[in-house]
């Protein structure tokens, strides 16, 4: 797929960060790679890639924490890492790990980082008022950090990040080690943020989080962009409309059958094969006069992230 298709490429007017030939060198290796990229204003964008494919790096340049080695950078219009600094006081960041002060209370905690952006007392609280109620924290403002849910944590770190009504919300796996009912609720702040036009920017290692909060994403493997598109475009451009997963031992044998059949493409994950097609019903029909156990879906994410990035696991 053509990482920089035209239709697709935001405009430096309109663009709220542009990254060109981006280049970070760590050993003698490019763990970032030439990466090009453009965020509209007004999207969530998401970076995917398996472990050590360069992301860290690559949002670490962005947030002017890490210098390129080459390339050209801007963000929020102003040149990185030149004016990094005051680029960082129009941007929220959420990172991977909460780092909330323990000492503070919730309300203690947001009061002292809005400290940060030079705000009164008066006018933090204006926000935190809001925020609270974002983060559906009501009745916790004078509870101890160590009381919190995990959940809860992420919610007010979340908060947190928009004290200083930012431009461009910067979020590094979000969700990760939360369980399904907090990932949703995180979700639902987020699309709400997404409605009223801020703009994002995301890694994550959940496919459905991908899908589900992203107009594009881009996927970087080692250190390069190879592929970037809106999440259904993506799925339609690099693999089959159809999935059927067929679990266990005796399934591989029963694929292995097909052999090269027109119109199918197999691969093995663990101990189930994938069957892909743009015409599931002859497999249908097949697998229902066995006893395999299987499941028909469609192709999503994960579907295009292995085909692209390989199966193999990334340490």
């Amino acid at each position: 797929m053509n990482s920089t298709s035209p239709a697709l490429a935001a405009t430096t007017a309109e663009a709220v960060v542009v990254a060109e030939d981006l280049v970070k060198r760590y050993g003698g290796r490019n763990v970032v790679d030439r990466v090009s990229l453009n965020v509209r204003r007004g999207e969530c964008f998401g970076l995917l890639g398996p472990n050590g494919a360069g992301k860290t790096t690559t949002l670490r340049m962005l947030l002017g924490l890490t210098t390129p080695d080459a390339g050209r950078l801007e963000v929020l219009g102003l040149p990185i890492p030149e004016r990094a600094r005051e680029a960082r006081r129009r941007v929220g960041i959420v990172p991977q790990f909460d780092n909330l002060d323990p000492d503070f209370t919730v309300e203690e905690n947001l009061l002292t980082y809005a400290s940060y952006f030079g705000m009164s007392g008066n006018e933090a609280r204006s926000r935190i008022a809001g925020l609270i109620e974002f983060a559906a924290l009501q009745g916790r403002e004078n509870a101890p950090i160590a009381t919190l849910s995990g959940g809860m944590k992420r919610r007010l770190t979340l908060a947190r990040a928009l004290i200083n009504q930012p431009e461009l919300v910067v979020l590094d796996e979000p969700t990760t080690g939360l369980d399904p009912q907090a990932r949703h609720h995180i979700w639902q702040r987020l699309r709400r943020l997404i409605e009223q036009g801020s703009t994002l920017i995301l890694t994550t290692h959940y496919m459905e989080e991908a899908e589900r909060l992203c107009d594009r994403l881009a996927i970087i493997d080692q250190g390069r962009v190879i592929a970037c598109d809106s999440p259904r475009a993506m799925i339609g451009a690099e693999v089959e409309p159809h999935v059927i997963e067929i679990q266990g031992a005796e399934a591989r044998e029963w694929s292995a059958r097909l052999g090269s059949a027109s119109g199918v493409r197999q691969r093995s994950a663990g101990d189930s094969t994938l069957l892909y097609t743009a015409d599931p019903k002859p497999l249908l029909e097949a697998l229902g006069e066995t006893r395999l156990r299987y499941l028909h879906r469609p192709a999503d994410m994960e579907d295009v992230f292995l085909k692209l990035t390989g199966h193999d696991l990334r340490d």
